[in-house]
């Protein structure tokens, strides 16, 4: 049984709230990682950081569940697909269901992130989900498979791949407790350079009077072609998750806007605009807070607001080597306020215990000193 209601937790600033702050549910989240990070491999160490994140006064936690082509859950539909239930590394256990029981305990709410979206591997050729389905990858204009960054891509155009994310989320959404579900910079998204395949093609050809899709990747009418099979699918996906509880939020981590468009098709104003988002936490991540201000300033001022949707930033504290320092991250979120956001989500939680937890005891005496409140 799903529970009657799910509602979100909201968190505190640094200053005196505005009125418009003041109808903003407060959000203090964090994303829970299997790189990097040991918490997901144990029930004794998910409990650990639970409750380390509940006497921080967080709210909310986002555990992936989609990484490297993997679930961090028992999944029929992966294992129908691909005989992989799960990521080999928690065979036995069932990670998400060990967050939700934890982190419900200690009165945090689980957004499970579908880290990978349309991403296939990690240089690795497409790994196990290509080499078992080869017509669902993604190719570039001489037919490659398409990478970026290291990513390897399925096509999100391919109406067996949209049905098989959509499937893995709505499995999410209907086997367990959660409080709703998230996309991010690759959820939905494609690189702009995509759109080679036979598929992709037949497609366009078959709404263009038989002409080929432009050889320019960047042409302004491909480009948004594309993008609007992707704003179909955010819509499809959010109407899907509305069925099954209407209560589940549906949360978008895109990159931030225009980049997102121009370089992965994510067009997610236009998901705010659609109705299709009840959360949008932007990927606002910089190494100075100059740069973080600038980036957030000019994202605002090509994201006017839309009716019910949530905006709050994505703030980068740890990646690899680099730690964010303390007098950023204070200013980051005083900015946050004064810019009318009521809340971040950090990236990602090993970045609050380095230093022997410096970062999350800056947290503590300053902006998140109470609690936060009810929502």
């Amino acid at each position: 049984m799903r529970r009657a209601k799910i509602t979100l937790l909201i968190c505190l600033g640094m200053a005196a709230l505005s009125p418009a702050q003041e109808a903003q549910p407060e959000l203090r989240g964090v994303w829970l990682t299997d790189v990097d990070s040991k918490v997901l491999f144990s029930r004794k160490n998910i409990a650990e950081a639970m409750r380390f994140l509940a006497g921080h006064h967080f709210n909310v936690v986002f555990p992936v569940v989609w990484n490297q082509g993997y679930t961090l859950y028992p999944s029929a539909l992966m294992d129908s697909l691909f005989g992989i239930p799960i990521d080999p590394a928690h065979r036995g256990r069932d990670p998400l269901a060990e967050v939700i029981e934890e982190a419900h305990k200690n009165g945090l709410k689980v957004i499970p992130w579908f880290e990978y979206g349309f991403s296939a591997s990690y240089k690795e050729n497409g790994g196990h989900l290509l080499l078992a389905k080869p017509h669902w990858a993604a190719r570039d204009r001489q037919g490659r498979l398409l990478t970026k960054n290291g990513f390897e891509w399925m096509n999100p155009y391919h109406p067996e791949v949209q049905a098989f994310i959509r499937g893995l989320v709505l499995e999410v959404a209907r086997g367990y407790e959660v409080d709703g579900i998230q996309g991010d910079d690759r959820l939905p998204a494609h690189p702009v350079e995509g759109g080679g395949d036979n598929y992709t093609g037949s497609l366009y050809r078959s709404q263009h009077q038989g002409a080929d899709p432009p050889a320019d990747p960047r042409d302004p009418g491909w480009m948004r072609w594309r993008a609007d099979i992707l704003n179909a699918f955010a819509g499809t996906l959010y109407r899907e998750v509305k069925a099954v509880d209407s209560a589940l939020i549906v949360s978008w981590s895109p990159s931030v806007y225009p980049w997102s468009y121009e370089e992965y098709l994510q067009d997610w104003p236009a998901w705010m605009r659609g109705g299709y988002t009840d959360l949008v936490v932007p990927q606002v991540y910089r190494y100075d807070l100059e740069r973080y201000r600038a980036t957030l300033l000019e994202m605002k001022n090509v994201t006017p607001p839309a009716p019910g949707a949530r905006i709050y930033p994505g703030l980068l504290i740890k990646l690899g080597k680099y730690l964010i320092d303390p007098e950023y991250l204070l200013g980051a979120i005083r900015f946050n306020r004064e810019m009318g956001y009521n809340g971040e989500v950090f990236f990602f939680y090993e970045g609050l215990r380095k230093k022997k937890g410096k970062l999350a005891r800056a947290l503590l005496n300053g902006p998140y000193r109470e609690p936060a409140r009810p929502f």
